[in-house]
């Protein structure tokens, strides 16, 4: 069985928000398949408690954007696909899409807002992640090819040990989140399940 280390670990939960998760939300509206976002989130409500027992600190990543800070090059790409380019009105500040969905962060947990796909992108999250001694991130979310990996990506590239929870993040097609897990398990991530985090922190210390 995999271990794996608590001590200098931080749990990282991107995106689990309404507008990527709820029946109500942007995604559904726009029929997005959501069948694997629920059992996703069953696994990150357990890792959760997990991080909770062992002291493991907790970082909530969340999209929240507005027209002044819309990605020019997303709304370029958008026209170019010749996509709607209402498409990038996701999680709209000071709306119920921006809203956590099924889990929300308590006093001592970490949030950082982002605009961009990557939780490092003109964000406070390394600076959190420096002055914590937190050196290994347990990354957990929706989507996995997308914010996800993105995020992934820029912490390995920035000298992070990154792990990513197979079954505590989702993508709206299953050919597609298994194709990201395969990207990250060949350069930059190591794959572990839910049940080998909690028995792993049930024993393990340090590492």
């Amino acid at each position: 069985m995999v271990d794996i280390p608590n001590a200098g670990m931080a749990l990282l939960l991107v995106d689990v928000q309404r507008d990527f998760c709820a029946k109500d939300g942007k995604m559904s509206e726009w029929d997005a398949d959501l069948s694997a976002v629920d059992p996703a989130v069953d696994r990150i409500e357990e890792l959760i408690a997990a991080a909770r027992a062992t002291h493991v600190p907790i970082i909530y990543i969340a999209l929240v954007t507005s027209p002044e800070t819309d990605s020019p090059a997303m709304l370029e790409w958008y026209a170019r696909q010749g996509q709607d380019l209402s498409g990038v009105a996701v999680c709209r500040t000071s709306t119920a899409g921006a809203d956590f969905y099924r889990i929300a962060p308590l006093p001592g947990d970490m949030v950082v807002h982002k605009q961009r796909y990557s939780g490092f992108v003109g964000t406070n999250l390394e600076l959190m992640l420096k002055s914590n001694g937190i050196r290994k991130l347990l990354v957990t979310g929706f989507t996995t090819e997308c914010c996800v990996e993105s995020t992934v990506r820029d912490g390995f590239m920035r000298d992070y040990e990154c792990f990513v929870v197979s079954d505590a993040c989702a993508a709206y097609s299953p050919d597609i989140h298994e194709a990201s897990m395969r990207a990250m398990e060949l350069n930059f991530a190591t794959s572990v399940t839910t049940e080998q985090v909690v028995r792993s922190w049930g024993t393990v210390i340090g590492g």
